[in-house]
């Protein structure tokens, strides 16, 4: 069925159940209709129907609702009997809570970073669902000792930011961002990143952030697999939008027009939307950048969005020859704020098709014996099935080039949960049927709250803690950490490195000609005859 005309996106729908296959409009459009299609509400209502529902903008992410037809659901994990890696093969010690998921990356520079989980918060920056959850989102990240990357343009949209001659001076945000997840660190596993773009470049953010902030590790942006035309936010005030205008940025419609200033006065719209420029990397000025930075920063990554199979190998390329310390791939569907919903939907390559192009260039750049950085992958890894897959998928013979999984909307989405229900506590409006079940104390529903406070005693949780923090800390730790360590255990690889490609298997002809994957009937062929 199409959904051209009719997404929940965008708040619309169609008045039948049978849509016009071609484009998803009503097979007879009929002129009394009060319902609003894509067609209908485009037309009152224009470019706001390009994004997510511009109402729930700040207290809500969006994704892609596009089944492409190939999945981390069209493979299959394997189960082993025989033997086992990374562990004695002894019953009484190959046990799942035995596994080893502590990751590293950046391991061939002179810094290397360990977490004790694989996977880390992909860039969260100036979308106001990110800095509204953002104690949550650090504390959460930290207490589970994974990275936390802070997004682009926090500095240019911090409305108390002191700039002198176009160069951020102070950045209120931007330092409470770093505190945030400084105060629960344990000084080891895993850091605060802070990413930059051409807008954050042009005003010294990261000069601020290493020589003010003490900020060690910074992530360079080229995009992400959300959309590839740059930031963008909400601003609900025509003050904001013309201040934000005067720091440098796109603001559209134009706040500073006598016109639009009326109209938006009247109503006639209640947002301004503010743009990030994009940048036209190329690898001579991208390698003197890098070495730039590698003159203040410690660790050096590269983050990169879903673009055409030559930008792939492009990127691969100067991320080789810049010896880039964690290379981000985001594919297509993911979003945490403001993409347009034919970007998330239509444009950039989706996971697996991405994911083999990556895997196809740093096996190209093996054997010629070059460089191959460190890999994370984004877009839209929820769970441990999935993290394992691409772990597996990233063999190429020592071990996965996958470090670690880059995640916003499941983090996001534990943050906003622990929050939420949190707050219903404190104001009894629990549902019944959650009360009876896990009782209405937070110390009692947040099942790992005894856990965090007695590893915190000077801190109180649910004060000096926010219980959005205490829930991230259990999806990252209880949900995702404990999940992989039982799949772990049963393909008897104990520890992250021993994960192989033969690992998994490919449920349909198609995913494994995209992938490299063998089928499982072509792995049965193959390996049963000679074992009889």
């Amino acid at each position: 069925m199409s959904i051209e005309n009719s997404k929940s996106t965008t708040g619309t729908s169609i008045r039948v159940k049978d849509p016009c296959p071609i484009n998803g409009m009503c097979p007879v459009c009929i002129e009394d209709c009060n319902v609003l299609c894509e067609v209908g509400k485009g037309a009152l209502r224009g470019r706001e129907v390009l994004y997510p529902s511009p109402e729930h903008f700040g207290k809500s992410t969006a994704a892609s609702n596009k089944d492409y037809f190939l999945d981390w659901s069209h493979f299959q994990v394997m189960a082993e009997l025989l033997g086992a890696k990374g562990i004695e093969e002894n019953s009484d010690v190959a046990f799942f809570e035995n596994v080893d998921i502590k990751t590293s990356f950046a391991a061939r520079s002179k810094n290397p970073i360990t977490q004790l989980l694989p996977v880390h918060i992909a860039g969260l920056g100036s979308t106001a669902v990110a800095k509204t959850n953002w104690r949550e989102l650090a504390s959460g990240a930290a207490m589970a000792g994974v990275s936390e990357v802070i997004g682009e343009n926090v500095c240019g949209m911090d409305p108390d930011a002191v700039y002198s001659n176009g160069k951020v001076q102070k950045s209120p945000d931007l330092a409470f961002r770093v505190k945030s997840y400084t105060d629960f660190w344990d000084g080891k596993n895993g850091r605060i990143v802070i990413q930059t773009n051409v807008e954050d470049g042009r005003g010294g953010v990261d000069d601020y952030a290493q020589s003010k902030l003490d900020v060690t590790v910074i992530e360079r942006k080229w995009g992400q697999g959300a959309k590839a035309i740059g930031g963008e936010v909400r601003l609900t005030s025509l003050e904001r939008a013309l201040e934000l205008k005067s720091r440098g940025y796109i603001v559209m419609p134009d706040p500073e027009d006598k016109a639009v200033q009326k109209a938006f006065k009247a109503g006639v719209f209640k947002s301004f939307e503010r743009h990030s420029r994009v940048g036209f990397p190329d690898e001579t000025s991208f390698l003197e950048d890098i070495d730039q930075l590698r003159s203040k920063f410690k660790n050096v990554f590269l983050k990169t969005g879903a673009y055409k199979p030559e930008v792939v190998a492009f990127t691969m390329k100067c991320a080789s020859e810049a010896k880039i310390d964690l290379l981000t791939f985001d594919a297509a569907g993911g979003g945490t704020g403001m993409s347009p919903v034919t970007h998330m939907n239509e444009l950039s390559s989706p996971g697996i098709w991405l994911f083999s192009q990556v895997m196809a260039c740093a096996k190209e750049l093996k054997a010629q014996g070059r460089f191959v950085p460190d890999l994370a992958f984004a877009g839209g890894f929820i769970n441990e099935s999935q993290m394992y897959k691409a772990f597996a998928l990233s063999d190429l013979g020592e071990g996965p080039l996958v470090k670690s999984i880059a995640m916003a909307r499941g983090p996001i989405t534990a943050a906003l949960k622990g929050k939420h229900f949190s707050e219903l506590a404190a104001k009894k409006q629990l549902p019944e049927s959650f009360v009876s079940q896990y009782g209405s104390d937070p110390d009692k529903f947040f099942i790992k709250a005894d856990d965090v406070q007695s590893r915190f005693e000077s801190k109180k949780v649910g004060t000096d803690i926010p219980w959005g923090g205490v829930s991230l800390y259990t999806y990252f730790n209880e949900r995702l950490g404990e999940g992989l360590k039982q799949l772990m255990a049963g393909t008897r690889k104990f520890k992250l490195g021993c994960i192989e490609n033969e690992d998994i298997v490919a449920l349909s002809e198609y995913a494994s000609k995209v992938s490299g994957i063998e089928t499982l009937d072509a792995r049965a062929a193959r390996v049963m005859k000679a074992l009889l």
